[in-house]
């Protein structure tokens, strides 16, 4: 697959939408855990924000939308996500995709975030 696809083209794809995943998270006014210069495309780390319930919303994610994201491990258990965009699932379409169900886990836990901002902030690097 990377040989159709090309290697330039998908180190390409990858970052682009590792670009806009971070932008549509902070743009729902989530915070990433590792610094820009750190951050690996494929493998991306989310905040969780206070009182959320970890295990509540990867189950949500889980059971209501057949979207699997990783916990934390170690000292980061019950701190972040994993949010993974390898291979096929790092697409545009995946990202709005995750966004949306992220935010309707966090709003079932009383956490209001601003996905209107989000999918625009993502938008805007998809097309960038």
């Amino acid at each position: 697959l990377i040989e159709e696809e090309g290697l330039e083209n998908r180190i390409r794809r990858h970052t682009r939408n590792h670009k806009a995943l971070v932008a549509g998270v902070e743009g729902m006014g989530l915070e990433m855990l590792v610094a820009p210069e750190h951050r690996l495309p494929s493998l991306n780390t989310v905040k969780i924000p206070a009182g959320v319930d970890d295990a509540k919303v990867r189950s949500y994610l889980l059971e209501n939308y057949n979207l699997e994201i990783g916990g934390g491990l170690g000292a980061l258990k019950g701190k972040v996500w994993r949010v993974g965009l390898m291979g096929y699932s790092s697409s545009a379409e995946n990202i709005v995709f995750f966004l949306s169900a992220l935010n309707q886990a966090l709003a079932l836990q009383g956490v209001k975030t601003d996905i209107s901002a989000g999918l625009a902030a993502a938008s805007s690097a998809l097309k960038a």
